[in-house]
């Protein structure tokens, strides 16, 4: 059973889930080349926390994910998952705005592809099976992919991303393609996978609402820094067009738009 609980210390509303796994960043530096794109960055991300990232084009956004998922290394600085710098592989899951299924394998095995392969074919028939129990599509896993809208694909790649699961799932503009009441229906079932399985969540994503609705923090990424560091303390379920997920919203639109303004 997932274990967690709200840390209700006055300095930290976070929440803090045994399932999910305790990421620090260290003087994080990404240079490519002559140019830096992250400069010194210190962060921590508790346990469970869902957090989103956001900023301009250009800002950093996904490099910090490709560096919190472990697919690429810091030029300067170290990143920690529970107090450790490496096992990153085999606990860390990126799911990518395409779906990116083959569509030579069955809905099912494009699931098991998230598995180890020493696991039994049996038993990468059953996990697979789960997942797709978890995003809504158990009666799917025989079916070609060519066959799925662009949502059920979606949500076939979040099923392969659960499958093994992960303590850290990062999202790259995850519903960036999707339809707006097809990207609501996703980011609800975000949500619900998040609450029942407790893993440490990151999204990268254009859409200010929409990190509003997902996160409990909202990093602003502004020149290769956090300008911002937002927490989002409001009841879940979260409702499209809530007044205070609105105020929230115009703030960090506020930060966003005041470089480009000036």
């Amino acid at each position: 059973m997932n274990v967690s609980v709200l840390d209700t210390r006055p300095d930290t509303a976070v929440r803090i889930s045994a399932d999910g796994a305790h990421l620090r960043l260290h003087g994080v530096t990404k240079s490519f080349g002559a140019l830096t794109v992250l400069d010194d960055i210190d962060l921590e991300i508790p346990a469970g926390q869902f957090v989103a990232i956001v900023g301009r084009s250009g800002c950093g956004k996904s490099t910090l994910l490709r560096l919190l998922a472990g697919l690429d290394q810091p030029s300067a600085g170290r990143i920690e998952i529970d107090g450790e710098t490496g096992k990153w592989r085999d606990r860390v899951r990126l799911m990518f705005q395409e779906p990116r299924l083959l569509p030579w394998q069955r809905v099912a095995a494009n699931v098991a592809v998230g598995l180890p392969h020493a696991r039994s074919s049996s038993e990468r028939r059953d996990l697979a099976q789960d997942a797709l129990e978890q995003v809504g599509l158990g009666t799917r896993g025989g079916d070609w992919p060519s066959l799925l809208s662009g949502g059920q694909k979606q949500r076939v790649a979040l099923a392969r991303a659960l499958v093994s699961h992960p303590a850290v799932l990062a999202f790259d503009e995850p519903l960036g393609a999707l339809d707006a009441l097809t990207r609501i229906d996703m980011q609800a079932l975000i949500v619900q996978v998040w609450c029942d399985k407790g893993f440490t969540a990151i999204v990268v994503t254009h859409d200010v609402a929409e990190a509003v609705t997902l996160a409990d923090r909202i990093l602003v990424l502004d020149h290769g820094r956090v300008a911002k560091d937002v927490m989002v303390e409001l009841p879940r379920p979260r409702r499209h067009g809530d007044a205070a997920a609105a105020a929230i919203e115009g703030r960090i639109l506020d930060r966003l738009l005041a470089r480009h303004e000036a």
